[in-house]
């Protein structure tokens, strides 16, 4: 392997992969209580990805993705690890629902979307770090600009006989290279009044102290999108992008403040700083070697063993569909073909009515890591209300604090909250941790409702307070008729 590529793999393993598998569970268990065998599989997934990159490049190409799928009831965090996975991870990302997609030739999604979402996701990853490269030496330009905009400089005189546009010389507008143009040059007072009035402004602008005040700034015209609509996904055609190369950029004249002008200042000209073409690439890259796809719901597309009729048959084309991407296929895009190869495939389902083996033989050999998540227990439902960094108890306390009500809940509450949480689940429909979204609803209506009249600023919420609550609704028999 040349020296150049071994640093570009050091550096990506830094930025991306630099984590091991017991770094990365203990990640996720920031946000995700228990599954621990699910999060041990997608970790040593991602560490794979980077060991492959180690080989030398002709086994590199050798070594596909282990897809994963898993399987277990709704809310127990099936979606959550791959998301939290991919922010950890700062890798192209993509949660797609298999339910929404038609076989070919039916009208609808086809499967090849998933793809395409996955390459504008990755764009959106790359350019926002070249950007973030850029910002210095835009700041550098913006407050120059800001500046020129509170005390002009010199004018220039206008330009007289040259093009000024690319229809000007079909039109009938000469070009005339060698025309002198005349230059208003300011007297030295003025010109050295003008650069210290200048100075001044941008000690007071780094001071923060012009940030109300109002100026005219030039901004780039955002263009109307019109679009002609071929009844591909991607043959969308942009009219405007036809002539937009030979017409000039319009520009529009806005007052905003300083504050408001800083920011569109900066973003633009740190969009004009960065090369597109090179973002494109390295997107590209990027979704083909490190992208994942989150297939949700694959358990609906399985169908039955047997005779096969009516919505089966359209069940099995859309997993015919989906087979050649997650062998590896190559998918156009508008920025390119795209080889889905190397991408890390995982799905997931609740598989209650369905198996994995309904799926057909040749989809479920290329999941061949298979984890069943396991039910959420009555301390599993503790530990959501009060471990995560997200945690339930603490983005409700969070959200009353903004109007003045500190509220606490007593370990006895919590428990009871649980509690009622998991034996909803056990003798109704099983939705997990979602379960507790309805409970605290529930629990906090009427002191949410009463904000602002509520007397008391201070509040704890103690078992007797949650029993009393649920006391004229909570059956253990017939508790449906209260949560979901």
């Amino acid at each position: 392997m040349a020296s150049g590529n071994i640093q570009e793999v050091e550096t990506l393993g830094k930025s991306l992969y630099s984590m091991t598998p017991k770094e990365i569970v203990k990640e996720l268990d920031k946000y995700i209580i228990g599954q621990d065998k699910a999060k041990r599989m997608v970790a040593i997934a991602l560490r794979n990805r980077y060991r492959r990159s180690l080989l030398p490049e002709e086994m590199r190409e050798e070594v596909s993705p282990k897809n994963i799928l898993m399987m277990g009831p709704t809310g127990v965090g099936k979606t959550e690890i791959a998301r939290r996975l991919a922010k950890l991870m700062d890798a192209p990302f993509v949660k797609v629902e298999a339910t929404k997609f038609t076989e070919v030739g039916y009208v609808g999604r086809d499967v090849d979307s998933m793809v395409r979402d996955l390459v504008e996701a990755s764009i959106r990853i790359t350019k926002q770090k070249h950007l973030e490269q850029k910002y210095s030496i835009a700041d550098e330009i913006t407050e120059e600009k800001i500046i020129e905009a509170i005390i002009p400089g010199k004018k220039k005189s206008p330009q007289s006989g040259g093009v000024r546009g690319p229809f000007d010389f079909i039109l009938g507008g000469g070009f005339q290279p060698n025309q002198q143009q005349t230059k208003v040059e300011e007297p030295d007072e003025n010109k050295s009044e003008t650069e210290l009035a200048r100075e001044q402004v941008r000690q007071q602008l780094r001071a923060g102290l012009l940030e109300d005040q109002f100026i005219e700034i030039e901004i780039a015209e955002t263009p109307k999108s019109n679009q002609l609509d071929l009844g591909n996904e991607d043959m969308n055609i942009a009219i405007g992008n036809i002539f937009g190369s030979f017409a000039p950029q319009r520009k529009k004249k806005k007052k905003l403040t300083v504050r408001d002008a800083r920011k569109i200042i900066r973003e633009q000209e740190a969009q004009n700083l960065i090369d597109m073409d090179q973002v494109t690439s390295e997107a590209l890259e990027n979704a083909e070697q490190n992208g994942i796809i989150f297939i949700d719901e694959i358990d609906k597309i399985a169908s039955s063993s047997g005779f096969k009729v009516g919505a089966d048959v359209s069940r099995e084309g859309v997993q015919r569909d989906i087979l050649p991407i997650v062998e590896g296929s190559v998918v156009k895009t508008k920025y390119g073909p795209v080889k889905t190869d190397h991408m890390l495939f995982i799905g997931a389902g609740a598989f209650h009515t369905a198996k994995p083996t309904d799926l057909i033989p040749e989809l479920q050999g290329r999941f061949p890591i298979r984890v069943e998540l396991e039910n959420l227990t009555k301390e599993d439902f503790v530990r959501i209300l009060t471990v995560p960094e997200n945690a339930l108890i603490k983005q409700h306390k969070m959200l009353l604090e903004t109007e003045g009500i500190k509220i606490e809940f007593t370990e006895g509450a919590i428990r009871e909250i649980a509690s009622i949480a998991y034996l909803a689940n056990e003798q109704t429909e099983n939705i997990g941790a979602r379960r507790l979204h309805t409970i605290m609803e529930n629990l906090l209506e009427d002191i949410s409702f009463n904000i602002p009249d509520v007397e008391e600023n201070e509040i704890t919420i103690d078992e007797e307070y949650v029993k009393e609550k649920f006391k004229d609704r909570f059956q253990a028999d017939n508790i449906d008729r209260y949560i979901l």
